[in-house]
């Protein structure tokens, strides 16, 4: 037989082996005999590469890495679902879609009903059967292109199979990580000395979206069909048919789906489906309800961003009775003193649970719990446990919280709300970065992926770097590579030339990096993601920010002002921000950082609307709309909207009812509107 010919035979027995193998739960091989195919073909490939097919299983694997997402518009949008959290909310919707449809209350109607599968949406789009795209869902318009990553995915089909597929098919589903894999992959996590991931859905979000496909490729990530978004020609009259008619085209459907007559039957299938959650062997939240009917589905159509066919009937948290082994107190970034309850372990919702928050010394003495008591947990949201009440309490003395930090002995204590002059519930270390628990957690959150998102540099990994004194502060990491002759890290435990390369190069990655990130990124209490973002889109380069900051010390300046100013933002985070700054250790440290940087301007406006740019306040009785909707019309022109008027203020939109800001405006010259104004203004 030719190279050509055993390569086609090849690629077609492994094609096979892995839809068995992914698709139907039922391996026609062994690993052995897989794996000696793979080998063959790989050889095969490698000694006559001029016959490597553009479908071949191999080309799954190393594709050369992208560097950065781009992204993916999807021409039908991604929404989400309303929700149902009673046997009543169900047979409220079936009978609302009935009265939309002016249809008898009897009148038959058919549902289909499947689990609703805990993982990360996608979309991915065909053309004359080969895949050409895969996107995240994003924020329902606009995904990340993961095209490559997608490929990865034994259970993506990379040429559909079957026939009578459209010329144009975007198919839409769930990636996850089933249980097996899950521990199989944080068995390997300890065994390296990294952190476990936390659950399937994040270690699946996270093996996504890799920079490097070739990392995807070795996490066993698996794909559920259930829908779909563009399509040049209907797939079928009904749900279940569009369904039946994916798995002949080569993918993984779930074998839970049933079609239903009415209320009755699906909600028995949900309680069917919530017995057996713990045996699928990946993690659900709930079941899904479609109209089976795709004709009914056009004319039911969409309200706000759901669609009127479809609810979310989700499953209630999980509760179990276990026992608290010991309290301990956990020292945040912040100084936060947070008491977490260490339990008898006990599987809830498929997942072993050893420890649940006890959130602050309000909750603990409300609850009564006591080391050695007999208490009921559930996961909250299926994801954090949490303590609920005790069932079973101990003959032993209260706990009493600390009040010295458990890490570096300082005092501990609460802030006091200016307006209220009530005590926060929170209790915190007085000693800030002096302290050793929030310097290792602030480094933390320095490199954790909302922030700088550094691969290969965990939890462990800064532990480890600070506790030999090689990490202090975030310049640190920047300087590592410099300082690698001294620290040899290629020759530590766990660390290779590989690995210790790959690191320096994902360091090195992070140097360019946007203004918005490089604020989260020094930790500032009450100074997020969102105020973060609003401060750099105020000040858009960090340059200005960096020199309007002496400013902030004075809360009648300009600087001060224009930030009060910004919707959104409050004096709590402008008083912390000021105050984070007037430490000149803190300014110390930022500047060390910030000279290993090139940090990029925020985005400024970029629509050609009348109003781009320009600064609005809405005060009164909004009648045309509601606030929320003029703030959020106003943003998306590219206006910046204040609670408050200035001198910087364009303009003043004003319905019945406008009171002081309208007499301010009018003495400061400010240009007032009405709604209608407002409406023809900006189109």
């Amino acid at each position: 037989m030719t190279p050509e010919k055993r390569i086609a035979v090849l690629s077609q027995e492994i094609r096979a082996a892995d839809a068995f193998y992914y698709q139907d739960d039922n391996p026609i091989l062994s690993d052995a005999e897989y794996d000696a195919l793979r080998q063959e073909l790989v050889a095969l490939e490698t000694e006559h590469p001029h016959l490597i097919r553009k479908d071949s299983p191999t080309q799954s694997v190393g594709a050369k890495p992208s560097g950065k997402f781009g992204k993916i518009k999807h021409t039908v949008p991604m929404l989400s679902l309303d929700n149902a959290f009673s046997d009543e909310d169900v047979s409220d919707f079936t009978a609302r879609v009935k009265r939309f449809l002016s249809l008898p209350e009897i009148a038959p109607l058919a549902f289909t009903a499947e689990p609703k599968i805990d993982g990360l949406s996608a979309a991915l789009r065909y053309e004359k059967g080969q895949l050409v795209s895969g996107a995240t869902r994003g924020d329902g318009q606009v995904g990340e292109d993961v095209t490559a990553n997608l490929s990865t995915l034994s259970t993506v089909p990379k040429k559909l199979g079957g026939a009578d597929w459209p010329e144009v098919l975007e198919i839409r589903g769930e990636v996850y990580i089933d249980h097996a894999d899950f521990e199989t992959m944080n068995a390997a996590q300890l065994a390296a000395g990294k952190s476990e991931y936390k659950n399937p859905r994040n270690a699946a979000a996270g093996s996504l979206r890799q920079i490097d496909p070739s990392i995807t490729a070795q996490r066993p990530l698996k794909f559920f069909a259930y829908t779909w978004g563009e399509v040049s020609a209907p797939l079928s009259d009904t749900q279940m048919g569009a369904v039946l008619k994916m798995k002949e085209w080569g993918f993984s459907i779930n074998p839970e789906m049933r079609r239903h007559d009415g209320p009755a039957d699906m909600i028995a299938h949900y309680t069917e489906i919530l017995n057996a959650r713990a045996g699928l062997g990946y993690d659900i939240d709930g079941v899904v309800y479609k109209v089976d009917d795709l004709a009914l589905q056009t004319r039911l159509g969409f309200v706000s961003r759901a669609p009127r066919w479809a609810i979310a009937h989700k499953f209630p948290a999980e509760k179990a009775i276990t026992t608290i082994e010991a309290i301990d107190i956990q020292v945040g970034r912040t100084g936060s003193l947070t008491p977490v309850a260490r339990l008898a372990p006990i599987t809830v919702g498929g997942v072993v649970v050893s420890n649940a928050t006890l959130h602050n010394a309000d909750e603990i003495e409300r609850l009564g719990v006591k080391t050695g008591d007999s208490v009921e947990i559930q996961r909250a949201g299926d994801v954090i446990p949490q303590v609920l009440r005790v069932v079973e309490p101990r003959d032993e003395k209260p706990f009493e919280f600390p009040t010295t930090c458990p890490v570096c002995d300082a005092p501990v204590s609460s802030d006091v709300d200016e307006k209220t002059g009530k005590q926060d519930v929170v209790r915190r270390c007085t000693n800030g970065l002096a302290c050793s628990a929030q310097a290792v957690q602030a480094l933390v959150h320095f490199v954790s992926r909302q922030v700088f998102d550094i691969d290969g540099l965990g939890e462990r990994q800064v532990e480890a770097f600070f506790d030999k004194g090689l990490i202090k502060e975030p310049a640190d990491i920047f300087t590592l590579r410099a300082r690698n002759d001294e620290i040899k890290l290629e020759s530590w435990e766990g660390f290779g030339e590989t690995s210790a390369a790959k690191l320096f190069d994902a360091i090195d990655a992070r140097r360019d990096i946007p203004f918005d990130r490089v604020l989260y990124g020094l930790g500032i209490r009450h100074v997020g993601r969102t105020n973060s973002r609003l401060i750099a889109q105020h000040f858009i380069s960090w340059g200005k920010f960096r020199a309007a900051v002496p400013e902030l010390q004075n809360p009648v300046s300009d600087a001060y002002m224009g930030l009060l100013g910004i919707d959104g933002m409050g004096q709590a985070a402008l008083g912390a921000l000021a105050g984070f700054f007037a430490v000149e250790g803190n300014v110390e440290i930022v500047d060390n950082l910030t000279a290993h940087l090139n940090i990029q301007d925020a985005e400024a406006p970029t629509s050609d609307s009348p109003v781009a740019g320009k600064t609005v306040v809405f005060t009164g009785k909004l009648e045309r709309f509601s606030r929320d909707e003029a703030k959020a019309r106003a943003q998306s022109l590219g206006a910046k909207v204040s609670g408050n008027v200035s001198k910087k203020t364009d303009y003043l939109v004003a319905g019945p009812g406008a009171g002081s800001k309208l007499k301010k405006a009018e003495a400061a010259g400010v240009k007032v509107l009405t709604e209608d104004e407002w409406l023809e203004l900006i189109g």
